[in-house]
Order: C-alpha cells, then structure tokens, then sequence
C-alpha cells in the first residue's frame, strides 16, 4: 500500500527554527572486501525513461523552474503525473479533483513546461477510479496531437487494488464493481480508445508487487490473484505492467537489505506475463520509497541500490515518490535531521506546532543525491554488468559505455566502518586511474576526485562511483542479441539467435555470480546445452569474437530453468488453496509411480528464498532446517497409488514456489 499523501499547504510564513543534533560516532578501522566485476555477465541496457520522480498537482512548486534545474542537474529523465491517488479523482481538461486539494500552476501544461525544461519525459496516469475511457483519448489528443508533446508512457489508473475490494480502501472507484476482472477489461477498452489516437504510445496496467500485498490473494467471486485475472485479460492489449514499491522496515539494516529480494520479484512478474499475457511486458516502477531515513543517509543507500538493482533487472522506469511531499516525524538517524519526508527535496514546511521546521525551500534530502549518483553511474544506452561482493554490506553495481568506459558504483551499508575495496575485472582491461565520485554521510553534494581503478576507500554509510578507461583498445564486434531459448528439458537446453556476421563466432558463456562457465562457441546460430543440472537456474549470455580476436559487449542474459525427469518413481503436485499476503495453504500430492512399493518415506525439498517458512503441517510429519524442508509419512505408497500432506506456510517476500522434490533421495517428476 502506498503511503497517504501529505497535502501541502499554501506556503506562508513559517518558523526557521531548526533541529541541532549530534554528529555521527567516529568510522572504525577499515575492513577488506574485493568486488569481482563481470563484463561478460551482462544484465540489461539502461532505458532512456530509467531515472524518474514523481509530481503532484497538489504541490504548489510543481513545474517551476528551480524544481525543473534541480532534477536536470540530477539527471532525471522521467516526470510521473498527476501523483498517486489523485490520479484516480483527477480530471485533465477542467484541472479539477473532486474531493483532494489542487494547487495553482499545476496543470498539465505547466507540468510539461518544467518536464521541457528539465530535459526529461511524461508518465501520465490516465484517471480510472471516476473517469472514462473517452476523457483518457482526450487526453492523449491535446497531449500529442494539438499539444505535440510526445507523451510515449500512460498508466491506467494507480494501485487501483487499493478500491476495497482486498478489504483495504485509499484508491477512488466509482465502478459497480471493483474486481481484477472489471478493472482489466475496461483497461481494455481504455487502450483501444488511447491508441486510436497515437498508436505509438505505449499502455500500462495496475499490477502487484510480487511478495507486497495484496500479492498472491484471490478475493471472494475471483477465479485467481489480481496479476492473474488482468495479466490474461488485459495483458494482450497493454505494453507494461505497473508495480509500487515501499519495503517497510524499522531500521536501516531491514530496509537496506529489501533489494535482495528484486531479482525474484521481476522475475516473477515475467513469468506471470509470459505465461497469462503469452509476451514480455515492460515493467515500470512507478514509485518507490524506503521506512526508514527517508531524508537520511539510509534513503540514500536504498536509493541507490533499489534503482541500480532494478535497472540490472529491466525495469525500464523506477520513479521516486516524490519530489515534494511535507514534514513528518522529525528524529536523528545516522546523526542528522530526518523530517520523516517522502520528498527528495524540501517542502520548507514545520511541524504541527511550528516548533521545528524543514530546510530552506527545494533544499535536497540525502536521496536526491543518490539519484544523482545513479543517473551518473547508468546512462541511457549503458549496459549493466554483473558485480559481486565479498563483502554483504559492500553493494556492488557496473555499467558498461558505449565509449569503452566502465563505471562501478559500490555501496558501504556499514554505519561506522569504512570499507577498502580491491577491484577485480573479467574481460575487461582498465587504465590505472579513475575518475572518483563520493558522496558520504552528511554531505551536501557529489565530490568528484582522481583515484585507483583498482582499489577504493569507501567511508561509512557512503556512495562511491569510480568512472574507468579502457587499457588499449575497445573496437569490436557488434554485441549479439539475447538468446533465445527454443526448448528445454531436465538435462538439455536448445539455444538460438540471428547468425552471427562473416568472421564472427559467437561464445556461449553461462553466468554463477562473479564467474562464468563457456559452454561453447559456433559461428552458426543454434546451440544446445547439454548434462545440465534438472531443476536449475541458469543464465546464459553470448559474446562475439572476431577473427583479430577483439571481444563484444555481451548479450543481454537469458534465464531459463530445467525441468524435472519426465519419467520419475515418483511424482509430486504443489498446490496452493489460500492466501493472504504473508502466508498461504497449500499441500503436496505425493504420487508412486515406480512399480514397487514405498514405506516409511520422506519427500524432501529446498525453498527458494531464505524468507519461507513452514508453520505447522498435516497428514506426514513436517520439518524445516535452513531452507530445506523434510516431510516424513509412516503409510506405504503402493505402486500407482498417492497421498496428500498440508501445510501452512509464511512468507515476507516473493513466494517462489519449490522447482525438485526428492523421494527418499530419488528425483521426482514435478507435475
């Protein structure tokens, strides 16, 4: 659920007062960590939309030109519109918000004035709650069609799951009903109408986050989950998914370490797309925020992290909520002044009582600063590649330039202890020195210096960007495409792309971590991957080379996971009865079908995160050790013959379900 808004007043006269808190302690002795940096790993290519805020017509600042410099100074490319829930009761053409506060100098023109200005583009979300099909058409019109102003991205409706029908109520909808089911066919409707004007915009649906309620829950009357029911209705006519983002936590070391949890996150909504809409949508994150230290060195670090993480992944759009929002809380974390703001910059605004008020006017918070951090690691065009830590509270993150360039940006969560970090490259060669961005704990800005492209310092609680070139020569081949998986079974995996151009072969290199493995290389086009591991992740990625032996850019990757043996003694079917948000039933059919008896048995079998949980179970004897989880039963399975056993489970993530069971130690066949 997305925060409440803080609406913000007509700004007068307000107190100057400000809070005096102490310094943070002293930095402990450094500790050693090496980041192990991948360029044959490659992840995904920065999207020209990557770095986003949100705007708000209720925030009176809204488009005005010291707002529009400080996001171009930061490097923003994307402006959300008109802000969260007000996009459901907002209408366009009269500038109107029944029932919500609208502040002067925000409409829409005057949003894309300082979206100009600032050198970035639209995301505009289309009212669904009490609008119509026909007004959302209008509106692409004036936009691109009168207006020209190219708006590509449009959202049908914000966190439209939030209407009541979960049992949770903040989003407007006048609608008879306030089904998944309703919602996804009138978004049909919606993208017929939008797209008859501008073909070449692109439409987004409301979906879940996966792991973020109301995830996973099949409401009363509903044939399945909100993802699922839009997914397959909606999902053929739309071009992205939406999803928000708000880790709750209550310190830092809670909050910062939510971004472990992203990768199976968009993984699963890929596999939800894939499967109901039958394509890859895009994903956007339209907003995003942290619990704790909002304003504080702790947003920062989730900034950063959360974004480049996202980033790596694919999400094409990660947009911070917001640029404006209204003092809360004020306490000390990491021994500054927190005003408990949703902001990047500050509303100047006071306390209730007037007794302690923000800083000056669009005065930065701490994450603004790590955005800025971002956009400056990561450019549009860049290629994100894989980087790997020694060290868990050292972050590492790489992108790769156009220009031969490499930029790592590495993380210390450590409060007090600084951090030295030994750089370590695969298939890549860097010139001694760098270029060296920082921003630590209390500063007020990036310091850029001249430093090591193969050690770092990092201070406590800090961001550091080293911007590195290349030893020699960078020309090479084109990089290849992403390959294409054309069939896959427990021990093999058949792999395609277009063939690779006269004097070019192609290596097939598959990604653990900070290595890889090459499988092979064929200057044709089609490879199959044999004595493969049934029931395993694996990531591939292609690397050209030329017969001077000069090396591409890697592929982006391409993860598939192995079947289980079509033929098995035993079989196993998971299947889930009930949900509700952080935990769910579910049991497992057990079936014999080897041709001997089995007594005294036990399946087995290993969750795929550290955050599932077996709570209690019924009919066997159930156990959970780490991540794997024993269920024993007395009864003797009989050839042909099956049985059940229950359990309830919990979860504070993505619930991934299990891929391999094993009988008394036998690989099962997963139905």
């Amino acid at each position: 659920m997305r925060p409440r808004l803080v609406v913000l007043p007509a700004l007068a006269a307000l107190v100057a007062a400000q809070v005096v808190l102490t310094a943070g302690s002293p930095a402990q002795a450094d500790s050693t960590a090496t980041v192990t940096v991948n360029t044959r790993a490659g992840l995904e290519v920065v999207d020209e939309a990557a770095t986003g805020v949100n705007h708000a017509i209720w925030d009176t600042n809204l488009g005005s030109d010291a707002v529009a410099d400080l996001l171009k100074d930061a490097g923003v490319k994307a402006m959300r519109y008109p802000g969260g829930s007000y996009s459901d009761i907002y209408h366009w053409a009269d500038h109107t918000a029944p029932g919500g506060y609208v502040a002067p100098n925000t409409d829409f023109d005057t949003f894309m004035g300082g979206v100009r200005r600032a050198g970035g583009q639209a995301i505009v979300t289309a009212n669904y709650g009490t609008g119509t099909a026909e007004e959302a058409a209008a509106w692409v019109r004036y936009a691109n069609v009168e207006k020209n102003y190219g708006v590509k991205y449009w959202e049908i409706g914000n966190e439209n799951y939030g209407n009541g029908h979960y049992g949770s109520g903040w989003e407007a909808d006048h609608h008879p009903s306030k089904s998944p089911t309703y919602y996804a066919t009138l978004v049909r409707d919606y993208a017929t109408a939008m797209k008859a004007v501008d073909p070449t915009i692109k439409i987004g649906a409301v979906l879940t986050t996966p792991g973020e309620w109301p995830d996973g829950i099949a409401a009363a009357g509903d044939s399945g989950s909100w993802n699922e029911i839009v997914l397959e209705i909606a999902g053929p006519v739309v071009d992205f998914g939406i999803i928000h983002w708000y880790p709750g936590g209550d310190t830092a070391a809670q909050v910062l370490a939510k971004t472990d949890r992203v990768k199976d996150q968009i993984a699963l909504v890929r596999e939800q797309s894939r499967r109901l809409a039958g394509k890859d949508l895009g994903i956007a994150l339209t907003e995003v925020n942290t619990s704790y230290g909002r304003n504080t060195q702790p947003g920062a670090l989730f900034a950063a992290d959360a974004y480049a993480t996202m980033i790596g992944q694919g999400v094409f759009n990660v947009d911070w909520w917001n640029v404006h929002n209204g003092i809360g809380q004020v306490r000390e974390i990491a021994g500054h002044p927190d005003y408990d703001d949703y902001g990047l910059l500050s509303s100047g605004t006071c306390n209730a009582d007037g007794t302690v008020c923000e800083p000056a006017l669009n005065t930065p918070f701490a994450p603004y600063h790590a955005i800025s951090m971002v956009s400056r690691f990561a450019r549009p065009g860049d290629q994100l590649v894989t980087a790997a830590s020694t060290d868990p509270l050292v972050r590492g993150h790489a992108a790769r330039r156009p220009d031969g360039g490499l930029a790592v940006m590495l993380i210390n969560q450590d409060p007090d202890a600084a951090k030295t970090v030994d750089l370590r490259f695969a298939g890549y060669s860097a010139a001694a020195d760098a270029t060296v961005l920082t921003f630590a704990n209390g500063d007020t800005g990036i310091t850029t210096t001249t430093g090591s492209s193969s050690t770092a310092t990092l201070p406590p609680y800090s961001i550091t960007t080293l911007v590195l070139r290349p030893h020699g020569s960078v020309t090479g081949p084109a990089a290849p495409a992403r390959p294409a998986l054309d069939a896959v079974t427990d021990r093999t995996a058949a792999l395609s792309w277009p063939t690779p151009p006269a004097g070019v072969k192609y290596e097939v290199h598959r990604v653990d971590g900070a290595n890889t493995e090459q499988w092979g290389e064929t200057t044709g086009a089609t490879f199959t991957a044999a004595n493969l591991t049934p029931g395993t992740e694996y990531t591939v990625n292609l690397v050209a080379r030329d017969n001077a032996g000069r090396v591409s850019w890697s592929s982006p990757p391409l993860t598939f996971t192995t079947g289980t043996p079509a033929t098995s003694t035993c079989a196993v079917t998971y299947r889930e009865s009930a949900n509700w948000g952080n935990g769910f039933v579910a049991d497992l059919e057990i079936a014999n079908t080897g041709t001997t008896p089995v007594a005294g048995w036990t399946l087995t079998y290993t969750w795929p995160t550290t955050w599932q949980q077996v709570s209690s179970g019924w009919n066997a004897t159930w156990s959970q050790t780490g991540h794997q989880v024993s269920v024993a039963g007395t009864a003797t399975l009989a050839p042909g013959s099956s049985t059940t056993a229950g359990f309830v489970g919990s979860y504070q993530g993505p619930n991934v379900h299990p891929v391999k069971y094993f009988l008394n130690g036998k690989l099962c066949t997963t139905r």
